[in-house]
C-alpha cells in the first residue's frame, strides 16, 4: 500500500476535530486529493465544510474498501462510532487510531482479528507541523503498513516506533499530555512576572518566547538539556538560586512531574478499559 493506493481507494476519517483536522490539512497540502477523503463527523467545523466545497466527501456514503480509516473520535465516543466502519475490518483496510487509551486489544475485540491496526499518539503541536507521534501496529500490520502510517503522521511532525504497546501509556503522559504542562509553565512564568511588576502583556510575551526558544534550542543543540542548563547557570548566580527551588527532589519539578505523569497514566488506563 502506498500514497497512490491511498488516493485511489480513499481515506476515511472517523471524527475530525482539532487533531484530525491538523493531520488532514497536512495531507491535503502534501497533494492528497480532497475527493479521496471521506469525513464522518456530526459537528463539522467551518474549515471542513469549506473543504467539502472543494470536493472532500463530508458525511457521505463511504467507499467499498478504503485504504485507511483514521479513528479520531474522542475515546469516550469510540464504542458508538466504530460500528460505522466495522464493515472494513476484513484485512484490506488499515485502521489508524489516535484515540488515547484505546489499546490494540480493544480494537481486536470490536473489529476482529483480521483487521490491521496501528495505534498512534500524536500531540497538539501537530497543528503547526511540530508534533511528535509514537506508533505501534498489531500483528496484522506489515512493514509497508507501518511505513505508510509513518509517512501520513510525518505530515504533522516527527514519528517514533515503539517496541511494545506497554510503552504507550508513558508516551501519552509525556508527549501527548506534555504540551499542556508546558502551556501551564508559560502561564505561571507570566504570572510570576506580573507579581514582580511587569505589565501582563510583556510578561506573557517574555514567557512565550523564552519557553519556545528554549525548546527549539534543546532540539537543535548538540548538548543534552542537562548540559544546556549548566551552560546558563553561573555558580552562585540568580539562575542557580531559582534552580535550588525548582530542582528540590521533594518539592520541585522532579517530584511534581513524577506525580503528574503517574496521574496521567492512571487516567489513560481508565479510558482504555
Amino acid at each position: 500500500m502506498d500514497m497512490d493506493d491511498l488516493a485511489d481507494r480513499g481515506l476515511v476519517l472517523l471524527g475530525c476535530g482539532k487533531m484530525g483536522s491538523a493531520m488532514l490539512e497536512g495531507w491535503l497540502a502534501g497533494g492528497l486529493p480532497a475527493r479521496s477523503v471521506w469525513v464522518m463527523d456530526p459537528y463539522p467545523s467551518q474549515w471542513l465544510r469549506e473543504r467539502a466545497v472543494e470536493g472532500l466527501n463530508l458525511n457521505e456514503s463511504l467507499p467499498d474498501a478504503p485504504a485507511i480509516v483514521l479513528l479520531a473520535v474522542k475515546p469516550q465516543m469510540m464504542d458508538d462510532a466504530l460500528p460505522q466502519v466495522v464493515g472494513f475490518a476484513d484485512g484490506r483496510t488499515l485502521f489508524l487510531s489516535v484515540a488515547a487509551g484505546k489499546t490494540l486489544g480493544y480494537y481486536a475485540e470490536r473489529l476482529g482479528d483480521a483487521a490491521p491496526v496501528v495505534r498512534a499518539m500524536p500531540n497538539t503541536p501537530a497543528a503547526v507541523g511540530r508534533g511528535i507521534t509514537a506508533l505501534i501496529g498489531n500483528d496484522r500490520v506489515d512493514e509497508a503498513g507501518l511505513a505508510l502510517a509513518e509517512r501520513l503522521l510525518s505530515a504533522v511532525g516527527q514519528t517514533v516506533r515503539l517496541e511494545a504497546e506497554a510503552q504507550m501509556g508513558a508516551v501519552t503522559a509525556i508527549s501527548g499530555c506534555g504540551p499542556a504542562y508546558v502551556f501551564h509553565l508559560i502561564e505561571t512564568m507570566a504570572a510570576a512576572g506580573v507579581a514582580q511588576g511587569l505589565p501582563a502583556d510583556m510578561a506573557m510575551r517574555l514567557a512565550k518566547a523564552t519557553v519556545g526558544g528554549a525548546g527549539q534550542l534543546a532540539e537543535l543543540a548538540a548538548e543534552d538539556p542537562a548540559q544546556l542548563r549548566v551552560n546558563v547557570t553561573s555558580p552562585g548566580g540568580v539562575t542557580a538560586a531559582a534552580l535550588t527551588v525548582l530542582m528540590d527532589p521533594d518539592k520541585g519539578f522532579p517530584a511534581l512531574l513524577s506525580r503528574a505523569v503517574d496521574a496521567a497514566m492512571t487516567r489513560d488506563k481508565e479510558l482504555g478499559s
